[in-house]
This record gives C-alpha cells, structure tokens and sequence, in this order.
C-alpha cells in the first residue's frame, strides 16, 4: 500500500523487476528535407565549375608538362625528372627563390606590424566607417597602377621624393635602381597598398574579443601596453595566423610590381620567382621547366602553411 505522503504527491515507488520510467530530455532533431541536396547542388555548382576550370585542370596539367619538354611549338615529349634534376642545379632558380624569401620577410613584417597597430588602435579609441573605408583605399587601386605611381614618384632625377631629399640637403637615391634597396622598395610599395585590407582583418578578430575582458583588466589596473600584451595577442592567435598563412602565400606571388618596375634588375636583384616562371615559359619559350618550377613552388607554398597553422595552433582559442 502507498503512504500517505505517496498519494498526496502521486509518486509511488516502482514495483520489484521494473525500471523507474525515465523523461526524454533530448530535443528533437530537425529533420532533413529530401529536396536539400539537389537544391544545394545547384548553388554549388557554378562554384565548382569554375575551381574545376581555372584551378584544378590547370593545376593538374602543369603537373604533367612539369615531366615534358614542351616548347609551345610542338607536342610535349615526356622527359622524366629532367627538369627537377636541372631546377636543383638552376642557381638563378635558387636565387629567385632567395630574392623573394627577401621580399617576403620585408613586407610580411612591416605589413603585419602595421596592421597590427592600426587594428588595435581603431578598436581601442575610434570604430569610424570612414576610416575603414580610407584604410582600404590604397588596396582598391589596381596593383599595376600603384608600382607605376610609386616609381614615378621614387625616380631618382624626376621622382618627387627625390626633390624632396635634395631640399633638405640629402643626396638622392635611386630607390628602383640599385640593388640593396630595390627589393625592399618594392615590399614597402606593396605593404602601402595592401595594409589596410590587412588591418580590416585584424580587427574584425578584435571585434570577436568580450569587452567584459578589458573592462575586468582595466578594474584591476592594468595598462593599455599589458591588456595588448596579455589579452589582445593571445586572443588573437587563430585570427593571425589565418592573416599570415593569406599574406604569406599572396607575398610569394608578387610579379606585377616587378614586372612594370625593375623586371627583375638591377643584376637579377628583383628576379623573384613568379618572374622567373614568366621568362621561363614565355620568353624562352621553357615550359615544360617552367611547370617543374611551378609544382616545386607549390610544394613550398603548401609546406609553409601547414607549418605556420601547426606552430600557431590556429585551431586553438583562448576564448574557449
């Protein structure tokens, strides 16, 4: 029989060989309609046609000339490792490639610096969309038009700069023409145009970061220089590494600023490798050793990133 406490509450204990009757606490799952796939399909579509045409069948071909000797002139002829036995002998090859090395520290550190700064001092003192939008000015420019600006500008008798310099007493410098500053010019002309996208970046990760953060900081007594030191950079890390893996592989890229400046002069200073590419294949008409150029530079390309997102730990938060 059931105590008086069991009836007035009307709970009863289970009976012997049963199980206590148990509430389904899980929340009912949405349920997949049937015409999503091919709906999504279709969207998706155009998208991989285009990655399909202009990414991977490209992609997948200079994989193959890359064994050839193909001169555009007649069919390719299959050639082994040839090419990658002569690019490991290239030594205008390895310079290339240390030539853009160069470029790359120069400009991926003055333009993550920068940007750095300019986030953090957007996000900390003012949120203008009209500062937004100049910041990013220069990077809407074509890249082409900005070379041919600043090397009108940097010219060594005519260049603006130059008059400058000679107005305060100093000597010019024929920024473009000689080779110890011709490759940081042009990493410098290329920071300009492209540390403002940068520093959107940036500070749409510092948008991500609580204010309840700093308030707690700034309660405690610490400083600006602490909070960015202890708070900001930490938080920061996946949003960073993403910004360096894209500026990273985009600074390997460089070839237009070089291509309508120095073309690779002063004394091969500013060959960097996409230009080597280019005289490869469509001066010397060396295509077949232009695609082993190609995939070698892929493979460095891909190793970098892998090693920057292990190192950063991109995939880790501190937020969490």
């Amino acid at each position: 029989m059931r105590t008086s406490t069991e009836r007035q509450s009307g709970t009863a204990e289970p009976r012997p060989g049963t199980s206590p009757p148990q509430s389904d606490t899980s929340a009912p799952r949405p349920r997949r309609r049937a015409g999503d796939l091919p709906v999504a399909m279709v969207f998706l579509l155009p998208a991989a046609v285009g990655f399909a045409v202009f990414y991977l069948w490209p992609a997948l071909r200079t994989a193959y000339l890359s064994f050839t000797d193909y001169s555009l002139l007649a069919p390719p002829e299959w050639a082994g490792l040839d090419n990658y036995r002569r690019l490991l002998g290239d030594r205008l090859f390895w310079n290339a490639l240390k030539v853009t090395v160069e470029y790359v520290v120069v400009n991926i550190g003055v333009q993550t610096i920068a940007a750095l700064g300019l986030a953090v001092l957007m996000h900390r003192l003012t949120r203008s969309g009209l500062i937004r939008g100049v910041l990013l000015l220069p990077y809407l420019v074509a890249n082409v038009v900005v070379a041919l600006i600043w090397y009108t500008m940097l010219d060594a008798q005519l260049g603006i700069v130059n008059q400058a310099l000679e107005w305060i007493g100093l000597d010019p410098v024929a920024f473009f023409g000689e080779t110890s500053t011709a490759i940081p010019t042009i990493a410098l002309v290329n920071v300009w145009r492209h540390v403002g996208y940068t520093a959107l970046l940036i500070f749409a990760g510092l948008q991500a970061i609580p204010k309840t953060v700093y308030e707690a900081a700034a309660t405690d007594g610490a400083s600006e220089a602490r909070m960015f030191w202890r708070i900001t950079l930490p938080l920061l890390r996946p949003v960073l590494a993403l910004v360096l893996v894209l500026t990273v592989i985009g600074s390997f890229q460089i070839f237009d600023t070089v291509a309508v400046t120095t073309k690779g002069g002063p004394i091969n200073a500013t060959r960097v490798i996409y230009y080597y590419i280019y005289e490869q294949a469509f001066q010397r008409f060396n295509f077949g050793y232009a695609a082993a150029v190609c995939v070698a530079l892929f493979a460095i390309l891909a190793g970098l990133a892998l090693l920057q997102l292990k190192l950063l730990r991109a995939g880790d938060s501190d937020l969490d």
